[in-house]
């Protein structure tokens, strides 16, 4: 059964050192991997993948040195398996290795989309904001979780 609405997902990380500087050279090496997991994972709707290299790391709307991810995924247990269940976990596990903590409120916020939506960077951004003010429909993460908006309008129940 193909649902109503997609799960968007934002997230952000303050670089250590700049995309060029060696000690980010496995990153920068495994972004072509990461992001082909990603396109050939179950449930993956889109990506943003702006710039030169087909991915978001040239996308800065937050600040000089936070790059972002955003992407769409037809459920939570879609975004949680590539996550959490694959190759990516072990770029995961090393991102003390390349990201500093940051002064933001929120690292990640999750939310629902009309299936078809494509979020922008201005919504993404101003989700996260919504996520650290408190986790609710509009705005949650892994921890915290909603369910999809329920079709309500145009619809009998019988």
């Amino acid at each position: 059964m193909t649902s109503a609405f997609h799960l968007a997902q934002f997230n952000i990380a303050r670089l250590r050192a700049p995309l060029t500087d060696p000690s980010m050279s496995a990153f920068v090496a495994g972004l072509d991997t990461i992001n082909a997991l990603a396109d050939a994972s179950p449930g993956f709707v889109w990506r943003l993948a702006e710039g030169p290299d087909g991915d978001a790391t040239t996308v800065r709307p937050l600040d000089p040195d936070v790059i972002i991810s955003l992407s769409v995924w037809d459920s939570i247990e879609s975004l949680r398996g590539f996550a959490y269940q694959s190759a990516h976990l072990d770029y995961l596990r090393r991102r003390r290795d390349w990201f500093l903590p940051h002064d933001f409120p929120a690292s990640l916020v999750l939310w629902w989309v009309p299936a078809g939506h494509i979020p922008s960077v201005e919504e993404a951004c101003e989700r996260l904001e919504q996520v650290a003010a408190g986790a609710g429909p509009e705005a949650f993460t892994f921890r915290r979780t909603f369910p999809a908006p329920e079709l309500t309008a145009g619809r009998r129940r019988s």
